[in-house]
């Protein structure tokens, strides 16, 4: 649906409604589309996010190859120096 800002002022109510309610809601200035009035996503709360976060890291797994720690091994001789 298109309205003109200028008409949208007298209807804002019913129109929040009608996008809430998942209307496509188009704002028009002299003919042309404006904007769009959208519903706003509900965030999650921190309970939800932590669960899924922890389900995430619990089906996770390791990735083969070396630790960090042991990486640039490579570099160095037996005795530690540089190659």
């Amino acid at each position: 649906m298109e309205i003109s800002v200028t008409d949208a002022k007298a209807q804002l109510t019913e129109l929040v409604s009608r996008a809430e309610a998942g209307d496509e809601i188009v704002l028009t200035r002299h003919g042309h589309p404006a904007v769009r009035l959208v519903p706003v996503k509900k965030r999650r709360d921190r309970k939800a996010l932590r669960a899924l976060v922890e389900e995430i890291w619990a089906t996770a797994k390791p990735s083969p190859g070396p630790s960090a720690a042991r990486s640039q091994d490579f570099l160095y001789d037996e005795d530690g120096l540089p190659k």
